[in-house]
């Protein structure tokens, strides 16, 4: 997958993502699954974009010289910063080991705890497309899911059996497609569970079941607040690092560009703690890892006392085992919150002094539980609890231009093709159709955040997508080498089938 370029502000996501999640997570896991009597077990969603990331030999071969041009910027820094910059530093170069000593291969190392059921690893719609305002054109939501279980197979070598549904987006009938590729689990927020029908017994304490076969389980909003807010939460402590202040703000141009770097940018580099929530960013104090540390083990022994205290309370009140869910975005551990995977080991070390026992929804569902049939309600996890946040004034014109493009490719692929540079042209339709259906662009454009480059990827897309479509009804006018071009750029989903969009009668 090359639709990244070097030095561009997605690559800077994904390798602030692999620094400061995705490397300390693993290292995480696979130190508690070796310690004496500890029990680590987590359900993770690894998206289809994410593992083609993962798997790009280009990324693998720049990250290391990425992470050694921050090392190269922190020596830069004088005192009173002197210490913290250090403490950063040899945190990088332990990072640099970790991606070293497996050759970049992060996949096989997510497999492997896998197959110790230490990772319960569900997929994701292919591009986290926000399945609810694909539905005009179902086929378009089938080819969301079907896409995915075939790049998951090609990485696990597996069909998944769980999916984490994009922005926990769900709408009725939506199992049913769920259910055709073989996706038999998933997650809702609290009320999508509390508002099905009939209404649950146990309510998100346990999973249901709809009548097409589909298990969801609830989040536990009292579980999952004190870990995702930085207001209410743990995450806003005031030794804790501060995620808003970064050295690409604060260093002069000149030094960035001697490294490489032609514009201030965030470089992942924070050497400033929360201090005050209400503190000015430019009032932060220095960071002092120790004083964070000690508190990752507080705020862990607090949020399991916690949860025991609440599933007390439960078991007295219900005739059945009571389960909490907790779920988060992968990278609030780290990326977001800087020492979250230090909270997490703290979990997986003292859950067991509080008799709480850590598990995965599909450890929950192999025990064959009698679950409730109920029909979930439409739901998400975004403000509002529906999908205000992916349908208003700043990004509804994106729903009529997936409707249209998708019908588009629903009749190109619904009417026969046998010869080989057609199906070629369907197959990177359907990639750029993809790659522009992402809920990610519609959330940047309603959080105003990097709009013009949400902006200009839509239209890229779409561009390529109508370009490849309209070559269809014009006898093949499309060059042999163009098409050759976007598959060079846009080459995820190898196995991508223009099949999937045929629309069944």
């Amino acid at each position: 997958m090359r639709s990244t370029s070097h030095g561009s502000l997605e690559e800077d996501w994904f390798f602030q993502a692999l620094l400061e999640c995705y490397l300390p997570l693993l290292k995480v896991l696979e130190d508690s699954s070796r310690a004496k009597d500890l029990n680590p077990k987590v359900t993770i969603s690894l998206s289809p974009t994410l593992l083609s990331l993962l798997d790009d030999n280009d990324l693998k071969k720049r990250f290391p010289s990425w992470l050694k041009t921050r090392l190269k910027l922190l020596n830069t820094v004088s005192k009173p910063e002197k210490n913290a910059a250090e403490f950063l530093a040899e945190n990088i170069r332990t990072q640099l080991l970790n991606f070293e000593s497996c050759e970049g291969n992060l996949i096989k190392r997510f497999s492997e705890l896998s197959k110790k059921n230490i990772l319960d690893i569900l997929t994701c719609a292919a591009t986290h497309g926000y399945l609810p305002l694909l539905r005009e054109n179902v086929e378009c939501v089938r080819a969301q899911l079907s896409t995915a279980v075939k790049e998951h197979l090609r990485f696990f070598g597996k069909d998944p059996k769980g999916i984490w549904l994009p922005e926990c987006a769900y709408y009725e009938g939506l199992d049913k497609i769920m259910i055709e590729n073989g996706l038999r689990y998933s997650v809702l927020d609290g009320h999508g569970i509390l508002h099905a029908t009939p209404r649950p017994r146990y309510g998100i304490y346990a999973p249901i079941c709809t009548k097409n076969g589909v298990a969801f389980f609830g989040r536990d909003s009292d579980s999952t607040l004190p870990v995702w807010s930085s207001k209410q939460g743990y995450p806003g402590d005031s030794e804790y690092r501060e995620f808003h202040r970064d050295l690409g703000w604060e260093l002069p141009v000149q030094i960035l560009e001697k490294h490489g770097i032609k514009d201030s940018r965030p470089l992942g580099l924070k050497l400033r703690k929360v201090t005050g929530l209400n503190v000015e960013l430019n009032k932060k104090e220095i960071y002092n890892p120790k004083l964070a540390i000690e508190k990752t083990k507080i705020h862990a022994k607090h949020y399991l006392r916690g949860r025991v205290s609440q599933l007390k309370k439960l078991a007295s009140t219900i005739n059945k085992e009571p389960l909490l869910v907790a779920p988060f975005d992968a990278e609030l551990f780290g990326h977001w919150w800087f020492e979250g995977p230090l909270f997490l080991s703290e979990i997986f070390k003292q859950s067991k002094a509080q008799e709480l026992q850590l598990t995965t929804l599909n450890e929950v569902l192999s025990i064959k539980p009698k679950l409730q049939l109920c029909s979930p309600s439409q739901s998400s996890w975004g403000q509002g609890g529906f999908h205000k946040y992916w349908v208003n004034e700043t990004n509804s014109w994106l729903i009529s231009e997936w409707s249209k493009a998708g019908k588009a490719m629903v009749e190109k692929c619904s009417v026969g093709v046998e010869k080989e540079f057609k199906i070629r042209v369907l197959q990177q339709a359907g990639r750029e159709l993809l790659l522009s259906q992402s809920s990610d662009w519609s959330f940047i454009l309603r959080a105003g955040t990097t709009t013009e480059l949400a902006r200009e990827r839509i239209n890229r897309h779409l561009k390529r997508f109508w370009l490849l479509i309209k070559s269809l009804d014009e006898n093949n006018t499309l060059q042999a080498s163009k098409l050759l071009e976007l598959e060079k750029e846009d080459c995820i989903f190898p196995l991508i089938q223009a099949q999937d969009w045929y629309k069944h009668q």
